[in-house]
């Protein structure tokens, strides 16, 4: 009888959207690559991070994020469930 582990994943929540959209996982990602994640227009991504919502980098070529990058956006997104009066 064999075990089989899931094997751990270093960015859960990424993970799991890009698995949901049939999306692969990369090590960095463009303005159009996080549009087509979350299914907004490039200028939504603009417009976040020009508000500070979404932190960018200045990495060679196109690319503006990293995968931590993104995994924790989405680990802040979340809200926190509210308490029934």
């Amino acid at each position: 009888m064999s075990t089989e582990f899931a094997k751990p994943t270093k960015y859960p929540l990424l993970e799991t959207v890009l698995a949901y959209m049939g999306l692969p996982m990369k090590g960095k990602f463009t303005v159009k690559d996080i549009a087509d994640v979350f299914g907004v227009t490039t200028r939504t991504i603009q417009t976040r991070i020009k508000r500070g919502g979404l932190t960018s980098r200045d990495l060679p070529g196109h690319s503006k994020f990293l995968a931590m990058d993104l995994e924790q956006y989405l680990h802040n997104s979340s809200t926190p469930p509210s308490i029934a009066a």
